[in-house]
């Protein structure tokens, strides 16, 4: 049977490599092992490793390599607070404005702490102020409860979940739905058209971040890849980022071998489900041989 005239959808999601998977390892390893893997480009981590904190040195990795940075993931963890100043607002702009150089149109933002009240008060605006500039969008992450023994504290402002408040863009984290113990479907659903970047890591349901190489834990990874896929990204200029922790491997050889199989995961679920519509087939006029 023929098919002309039936139709094909193709939605190509890119799938980029976070460099905080290759910890210990610096940001260069990030580039090298992307582009021996096929990874379509970087997540650049912005923490103590001081490469990651110069936008002309990781510009030079990128062309070595041959790997765009498709992402940034601003300075926003606790052992971060001083990478760029200690303004957390300044924080915020000189990541878009390192995005912007790198050519990156996503910096991943956490909710404020707590005790950052100042900072808490002004997040929402100079997010939403931000993702202005130059058409990057700031998509806020959601997070978790830390729990320490039998106690389990939120460290953030005014929550983990930043759908209660409200964003222009959200990024969805799996490892972190798993520690939180939410339901990362209803989720999903919560953020909808705003959901323009995803983590796609695992978790086993215990209360920690572990980022395990995705359909090794718990979460609905493939649906959530393959709903992406299927059309909530498309057009949307949204990044699927393999975020896998690999700080356990002994070698770079073990450590491409996860992120090399976090790949393939991605790949295989992230391909389209529809393909083709048959165009109906008209019958001969009778007589007709």
């Amino acid at each position: 049977m023929s098919d002309r005239g039936a139709t094909a959808r193709h939605v190509s999601v890119p799938v980029a490599l976070s460099t905080a998977s290759v910890y210990p390892e610096g940001v260069e390893a990030g580039f090298a092992i992307a582009a021996e893997l096929g990874y379509d480009g970087v997540e650049l981590m912005v923490w103590t490793d001081p490469v990651s904190q110069d936008v002309r040195a990781v510009d030079r990795l990128s062309h070595r390599y041959g790997v765009p940075v498709l992402a940034i993931h601003a300075p926003c963890l606790a052992v971060t607070q001083r990478v760029w100043g200690a303004d957390p607002v300044e924080r915020i702009r000189r990541s878009v404005d390192a995005a912007d150089k790198l050519g990156a149109r996503t910096v991943v933002m956490h909710p404020p702490f707590r005790w950052q009240r100042r900072y808490a008060s002004a997040f929402a605006d100079e997010v939403a102020r931000a993702g202005e500039y130059q058409g990057v969008a700031l998509p806020v992450e959601n997070m978790f409860p830390v729990t320490r023994g039998a106690i389990s504290t939120v460290p953030y402002a005014p929550g983990y979940d930043p759908t209660e408040v409200g964003h222009r863009n959200y990024t969805l984290d799996l490892s972190h739905t798993a520690a939180a113990g939410s339901d990362a479907l209803a989720m999903m659903r919560r953020m909808g058209d705003r959901l323009t970047h995803l983590h796609l890591t695992d978790g086993s349901g215990r209360p920690k971040d572990e980022h395990l190489v995705p359909g090794r834990g718990t979460q609905p990874c493939a649906e959530v890849c393959q709903t992406l896929a299927d059309g909530v990204f498309a057009g949307a200029g949204g990044v699927v980022v393999l975020e896998v922790s690999t700080r356990r491997c002994r070698t770079r050889l073990e450590r491409t071998g996860l992120l090399a199989e976090s790949l393939l995961f991605a790949r295989l679920h992230l391909a389209p489900t529809a393909t083709y519509r048959p165009t109906p087939q008209v019958p001969e006029p009778a007589g007709r041989s």
